[in-house]
């Protein structure tokens, strides 16, 4: 007989992980309460690059909230992001510029005041379809939730470029802006 898959069927499984040590509920929401109220976007610079950059706002290792994940997504001109999949969803809100998803093979395009849902379990990356102008995007996620439950699967299918995409070798992520939610 062959050696089994960790995916089989009769593998038991731990769904929520157990609290262990002391919890309380009155030193919890004093430890959320301490935590600070607002962040500042200019102290907090982006990562990756060079066709897809991140700030992230709010993390599960900053502990600052229990149900959600924020980040900033900037697509260089004609920048796409890597292909991946998780079990938690997410909602992109197109701040700026025009693009596109594939999920599972299927195309939506998108431009700035859409909403895009990634759906649990759905393999998807992100692009931008302009030659000439970055996208941005505001994520939000349920990550937190999904590791406190143990569900942690994550993988990269393709990673992120580490090349500039065609036409645009001399393009630098937008640090600093007066407004992100309008055009020229």
């Amino acid at each position: 007989m062959g050696i089994e898959s960790h995916y089989h069927s009769k593998k038991d499984r731990i769904f929520v992980r157990a609290i262990q040590g002391q919890y309380s509920l009155k030193e919890e929401l004093a430890r959320l309460r301490s935590m600070p109220r607002v962040r500042k976007g200019s102290e907090i610079k982006f990562n990756d690059g060079p066709q897809a950059y991140s700030r992230h706002y709010v993390e599960p290792k900053d502990g600052i909230s229990q149900m959600f994940h924020l980040h900033l997504e900037e697509y260089g001109p004609g920048g796409k992001s890597q292909k991946h999949g998780h079990v938690n969803e997410a909602a992109f809100y197109i701040l700026d510029g025009e693009g596109y998803e594939v999920h599972d093979g299927v195309r939506y395009d998108w431009k700035a005041g859409d909403v895009a849902i990634v759906h649990n379990n759905c393999v998807h990356q992100h692009f931008n379809a302009s030659a000439s102008k970055p996208a941005r995007a505001l994520v939000i996620k349920t990550k937190p939730m999904y590791m406190f439950m143990n569900m942690l699967f994550q993988q990269q299918v393709e990673p992120r470029p580490t090349e500039p995409a065609p036409g645009a070798e001399g393009f630098r992520v937008r640090e600093r802006e007066q407004d992100f939610n309008h055009g020229e």
